[in-house]
Formats: structure tokens, C-alpha cells, sequence
């Protein structure tokens, strides 16, 4: 039986390194991709930082006026401040699509996991060292043909290629061998691991778990006691067991959008105002599509103080009507004007609206 061989292709800062590509004068400047930060008034986050704007301590996610604050502090100091950008979707689309192009040409099975990550199959190269010449030849075809840089990580399942990835970023190639997994996984501090994020990382540091040779010590039935449904899958990851396979073509699992604030309101009229503008996008998104109809509504608020909630309605009829998204958006989000959702009365940032359970 031929071992299975599976990489893992994460560009480097992607769409920040478009841009300094594509403007050699910022070249060795920080960049920062998202948000208008308006001074330090802006609202919104970061989509991409580059490594240079990372020593500034500027990452994704961060809030926009934060990062803005960074990019001050760095000046005071005498550096150069940071660059801001909108970000520009067409441009970075295409190019993830002339990077998909390239690793197909060596790889028959390619899931593009986002825009600017993939997986693919090397089994068929039967050997670690033959899979790393290939996925160098990739990195190479990559850095003349698209001149961004990627990091690679091959390991025996896509859990080992994924994390092995980010290893070393950026521009890395990190191999490893199915021996090798558990080894490779011991030392690594348990946020490495899909599926812990910081709640659950803040939970397992108060049972003493710091590294993921700590996990190994509770039983399936104990993390699955500890941490519900995750658990369990938590429990073989720790031990690098992933059987999840390569998928082509990849289906979307939503279609939606969100708008922050300029200023945090609970302003209802306002709102819903521009909660409908969002539902007239994701549906204008929803008929560009191949899908046909979806059975589940979903919004997303956020309050002042970062605390995000979610509200969703799945009917027992595919749906594919404007009105009724609309509608039952509308209904989702009326709760959160009272004290139903929000008891304290907070102003509210950000509303998202998406459809999920697509049907082609």
C-alpha cells in the first residue's frame, strides 16, 4: 500500500505581499491590508500584515485604529510608520488562481482550503525526499511566476502538512515522515492544534495542558468530558491521526457579509437599514452563484466591547427568495434591540448576514 504523502501550501502575508510586489517603492516598508484606520478613528480590523509590520506588533484581526496606534508608536521611535491599503480582491483572486494552476501541474488532487492556502496529494512521488523536491520546484515556480513567497509543510495527513507549515514562515519547507508525527507534535504548545483557540487554550492552561505532550495524558472519554464534542477529535489530533481526505472541489458552506459601525449605536432604524443592504449583497452573491436555494439564515452582532454573538433559523424548505431573507433576518436580529439578547443594553459595532445549507 502506498503511503500517503500530503502537503500543505501557505502563502507568506499574501494579499500585504501583493501589494509590495506590486509597488516596489514600499519595498522592506510595513504593510497593513484592511480597514481605514482614519487616523486612529477607523473601525474594522486587519486583513493581512507583512513580517515588517508584525515586528511592529501589527497582526490580522487586530483592530484597525490598534494597529494604527502601532504604527505611531513605531514613528515616535524613528522607524517608518506603516503603510495602510484597502484591500483589492480581484487582483489577489487572480493570482491565487495562477498559483492553483501551478500546483496542479504536480499534483492531480489540489483543495484549495482558502484563498491563499491549498492541500495537495504527493502521494504518487512515493518517497518524503521525492515530495519536497516537488513542492520546492512549486515554491520556485511560485516566487519567478507570481515573485510572493509561500511556505510548505509535508507530512501523512493534512493535520501534520497543515501545521508543519507554519513552521517556518516565511518562505519554509518543513518535512514530517509519519514516524516522526507524534515527536513533532509533543513539544508544540497546545494553540498549535486546530480547533483550541484562546478560550479553550485559557481552560486547558488551568488543568496544567501547556504543550501538546500534556493532552496525551486524559483519555478520549475525558476530553470529550472536558470539552464536549471537540474533545474527541482533539484527542486523536493530539496524536496526529487525521483521516480527512483532499477535497476537489470544494463547496461553499456560506455566502454572507458585515458591515462595522463608524460609531457603535443602538440605533434600530439605522440598523436595520443597513442590515438590509447586507441581505441585498449576500443575495445579488447568492444568484452569481451555482447554488440554487439555502435552508439557513444566520446573523452575526457584535457589541462595543468585542462580545460576538450569533443568531440562526434552518427551515424545513429550501429557500431562494430575496423577501423572505430579508425577513427572517430581520426577526434574528430584533432580539438583540431588547433585553432578550442584550440585557445590558450595549451599542452594537458590526452586523453580518449569511445563508448556509447551500444547494446547487
Amino acid at each position: 500500500m502506498t503511503k500517503r504523502i500530503v502537503a500543505h501550501l501557505d502563502m507568506d502575508a499574501f494579499f500585504a505581499s501583493l501589494e509590495e510586489r506590486d509597488n516596489p517603492q514600499w519595498n522592506g516598508m510595513a504593510i497593513v491590508v484592511g480597514s481605514d484606520p482614519k487616523n486612529g478613528d477607523g473601525r474594522g480590523v486587519v486583513s493581512t500584515a507583512n513580517y515588517k509590520a508584525r515586528e511592529y506588533g501589527i497582526r490580522s484581526a487586530l483592530p484597525i485604529s490598534v494597529a494604527w496606534r502601532y504604527s505611531q508608536k513605531a514613528k515616535n521611535e524613528g522607524k517608518p510608520e506603516a503603510i495602510f491599503l484597502p484591500p483589492d480582491f480581484e487582483r489577489y483572486e487572480k493570482a491565487s488562481g495562477d498559483i492553483f494552476e501551478i500546483i496542479k501541474k504536480y499534483s492531480k488532487s489540489v483543495e484549495p482550503a482558502s484563498i491563499d492556502e491549498f492541500y495537495f496529494d504527493l502521494s504518487s512521488a512515493r518517497s518524503f525526499e521525492k515530495a519536497k523536491k516537488i513542492c520546492q520546484k512549486i515554491k520556485d515556480e511560485i516566487k519567478i511566476k507570481v515573485r510572493v513567497t509561500c511556505s510548505v509543510g509535508i507530512g501523512s495527513n493534512k493535520l501534520i502538512a497543515k501545521i508543519s507549515a507554519g513552521m517556518k514562515k516565511p518562505d519554509g519547507l518543513v518535512v514530517v515522515k509519519e514516524n516522526d508525527a507524534e515527536n513533532f507534535l509533543e513539544k508544540l504548545p497546545i494553540r498549535n492544534i486546530p480547533g483550541i483557540g484562546p478560550k479553550t487554550e485559557l481552560y486547558l492552561h488551568s488543568k496544567n495542558v501547556k504543550i501538546v505532550k500534556d493532552l496525551k495524558r486524559f483519555s478520549r472519554e475525558e476530553l470529550k468530558e472536558m470539552l464536549g464534542k471537540w474533545g474527541e477529535s482533539i484527542y486523536f489530533k493530539a496524536r496526529g491521526i487525521d483521516e480527512s481526505p483532499i477535497v476537489e472541489n470544494k463547496e461553499a458552506k456560506s455566502i454572507g457579509e458585515q458591515t462595522t459601525f463608524q460609531e457603535d449605536t443602538l440605533n434600530s432604524v439605522f440598523i436595520c437599514q443597513e442590515l438590509k443592504k447586507l441581505c441585498e449583497g449576500v443575495f445579488k452573491s447568492f444568484k452569481e452563484s451555482e447554488f440554487k436555494s439555502f435552508k439557513t439564515i444566520a446573523i452575526t452582532v457584535r457589541f462595543y466591547d468585542f462580545e460576538t454573538k450569533t443568531s440562526a433559523k434552518t427551515f424545513k424548505k429550501e429557500m431562494e427568495d430575496k423577501k423572505m431573507l430579508m425577513l427572517e433576518s430581520l426577526k434574528l436580529l430584533l432580539p438583540f434591540f431588547d433585553r432578550r439578547k442584550n440585557p445590558r443594553q450595549k451599542s452594537i459595532r458590526l452586523v453580518g448576514v449569511r445563508v448556509e445549507k447551500l444547494k446547487i
